[in-house]
């Protein structure tokens, strides 16, 4: 629980009176205004937590209190505080601001832009300076002065930086100390608990041999948050860690739809990701998970009348432009699933992330859980950052070509037939076959029933196929007649399929310009007709599942019509034998 605000703090960015939200990787309080603005921000941002309705971990609020208390604004204020700067105008916002645009631009400036940060003497080798930076970072983790490394790390410094010489990072330095707040910070910007130094130790081990019981216990949950979040959001628990007990998976209270087969696809190919592309789409959910959860805290603590506009809603997560744009659209459509079909989605991660910990071929050792589930926070990390990493747009492999990206990207444009296959799934796929199990499928069966003769119609045409067969021996073309041009059940087939539809009607009569007397014996259409009207048949029931998958209600009647169409015009290539 949050500690009693004093009354003389403020917002960091307005200046305005009794903050109630906290942004945690800023290290700074701030108003419910000002709030808003650092939402649409998005996590990689501005990760914003209320003080008071929001569970805590000790340590980490008391981090950032400690971060506010001793000036962490002027690290993202350093060129405000010049007096140049007051001659220019340039200034901060003031809590008389508009909301919009005057306090969002200022705070765009400020912690997206970066526009007011102390800028470093350039250098021609930019990843010289990185490198001092971060060894700078790696020497004083040790000390308890959280102002510094957060200002080290607003300029470039890595948390997961490992120290050539030393051989460990900086969060086995601080784990060592027992620098608890340290590594909090060092979480937050993508330390991982779980990385080995070159003796084979993790910062959990250095605090458990150093006697830090309170930190080591402290980094395993850190190590699990993202799985301890997923959990605590469906059922209110977290794991108890202590006793070995590191992941918690609730049962759906309906678990009629896990029978489906679409369900068993749609699982199928959650397990067929690979490690990289599962913790891509883990921490999605985990980013979604926050926004709903600060969405519910949000309406809950604000003036209706006055604060909850439309330009406080944050209806999807953020764009992040370190993602490519496949990976921002399957995170925005998070957004669309409602609490039963999100809470199916969660289930199938946290049962995928426990049998990846407990049964991958990659995890080498008791703590190796980072190699599939890193805390959310690894985002901020130089790896997150890396471009050649495949996107969701790729096949579930590590060593995908440029080629096999593009032709994924190529293949998504197939059926959900061919989508439905053994092999690996893009985000996008999955969460749209997901999508459309919970929401649609009951709607796909009603209109299967109303065509339900369909299939008995098809069969009893298999069956006078093969009796046509066998009574068959006249050429096809002396039976080929004139096409009617007026024939009100032309649809736009070819030439060949219309001479064959006005030969042979469905109902078994001929045409009043044949002579019932002289007709010729009934043949079997030619196959490249029956492939025609197959796979329009197949187009016409994919622009159904389509239409339900994306809620398009008004396009259910005509697709289901076109279907029987179709399937009137299939039954018409075959004549009826008395």
């Amino acid at each position: 629980m949050s500690k009693r605000l004093r009354s003389s703090e403020v917002c960091a960015d307005c200046s305005g009176p009794d903050p109630s939200w906290a942004s945690v990787n800023r290290g700074t309080f701030i108003c419910d205004e000002c709030c808003s603005v650092h939402r649409s921000l998005g996590r990689h941002i501005s990760q914003v937590r209320h003080l008071k309705h929001t569970p805590w971990p000790p340590t980490l609020l008391q981090m950032v209190e400690t971060l506010y208390n001793n000036g962490a604004n002027s690290i993202w204020e350093h060129s405000l505080l010049d007096p140049a700067s007051i001659m220019s105008g340039r200034r901060k916002a003031n809590p008389q601001d508009k909301v919009h645009p005057n306090k969002a631009e200022f705070i765009r400036a400020k912690y997206q832009m970066l526009a007011f940060v102390h800028r470093l003497p350039c250098r021609d080798d930019d990843s010289v300076t990185a490198k001092d930076l971060s060894k700078q970072l790696h020497s004083s983790v040790r000390t308890g002065n959280l102002e510094t490394c957060l200002r080290l790390l607003s300029l470039g410094a890595q948390a997961n930086f490992f120290h050539p010489e030393k051989g460990n990072t900086p969060l086995h330095v601080a784990s060592k100390a027992g620098q608890i707040l340290q590594a909090e910070l060092l979480a937050v910007y993508g330390a991982d608990p779980g990385t080995q130094d070159s003796s084979g130790k993790t910062p959990v081990d250095y605090a458990r041999q150093g006697g830090h019981h309170e930190l080591a216990e402290r980094l395993v949950e850190i190590q699990y948050e993202l799985t301890d979040r997923l959990a605590f959001y469906l059922c209110g628990r977290k794991p108890d860690h202590k006793n070995g007990q590191h992941f918690i998976i609730p049962q759906m209270a309906d678990s009629s739809l896990d029978l489906s087969e679409l369900a068993k696809a749609a699982k199928k190919k959650l397990q067929s990701l690979s490690n990289h592309l599962f913790e891509e789409l883990a921490m999605d959910v985990y980013d979604e998970v926050d926004r709903r959860e600060t969405d519910a805290v949000w309406l809950a603590t604000q003036n209706h009348s006055t604060l909850v506009t439309e330009t406080t809603v944050v209806p999807f997560l953020p764009v992040n432009p370190e993602y490519s744009s496949t990976r921002n659209q399957g995170r925005q459509k998070l957004a669309r699933f409602n609490a039963h079909e999100f809470a199916t989605l969660v289930i199938d991660i946290l049962s995928d992330a426990k049998r990846r910990q407990q049964g991958s071929p990659l995890s080498g050792s008791k703590d190796n859980v980072e190699l599939i589930l890193k805390t959310i926070s690894n985002q901020h990390s130089v790896e997150s950052q890396d471009n050649d990493q495949p996107d969701y747009d790729s096949v579930a492999s590590d060593e995908d070509t440029d080629l096999e990206a593009t032709a994924s990207k190529a293949n998504r444009q197939k059926s959900l037939d061919s989508d439905l296959s053994d092999g690996p799934v893009t985000v996008q796929e999955f969460m749209e076959v997901k999508n459309a199990l919970v929401a649609s499928e009951a709607k796909i069966q009603q209109l299967m029933k109303v065509n339900n003769n369909l299939s008995d119609e098809l069969r009893i045409m298999q069956k006078k196929a093969s009796r046509l067969e066998k009574q068959n021996s006249t050429p096809e073309s002396d039976y080929d007649n004139t096409p009617n041009d007026t024939d009100p059940d032309d649809t736009g087939s070819s030439r060949k399929g219309r001479q064959r539809s006005m030969v042979w009607q469905g109902d078994g009569s001929v045409p009043d310009t044949a002579e019932p007397h002289t007709a010729p014996s009934p043949i079997l259409p030619s196959t490249e007709d029956v492939i025609r009207k197959t796979e329009q048949i197949t187009k016409n029931i994919q622009e159904l599942l389509r239409a339900a998958q994306e809620n398009k209600h008004d396009s259910y009647i005509p697709c289901s019509e076109r279907i029987h169409v179709a399937v009137t015009e299939m039954a018409a290539l075959f004549p009826k034998v008395s």
